[in-house]
């Protein structure tokens, strides 16, 4: 009984260590994922803003 309660000790030891491996994994993708985002939203917005002043010179280029 001893070694049976020691072997499944050691059997749920290596499938929490599994466990904690695939959790850190999964992690680091949805950590990448996430700055790949805020990235483009910052991106999107810095384009945008560099679109209207763009449309806004082009407005004031045309009406002189």
């Amino acid at each position: 009984m001893s070694k049976n309660s020691d072997l499944s000790s050691r059997d749920l030891e290596k499938k929490i260590d599994l466990l904690i491996k695939r959790f850190e994994e999964q992690k680091g993708i949805i950590d990448s994922y996430v700055k790949r985002e805020r990235d483009w939203k910052r991106d999107k917005a810095l384009h945008r803003k560099e679109m209207s002043q763009l449309e806004r010179d082009l407005r004031k280029a045309t009406n002189e």
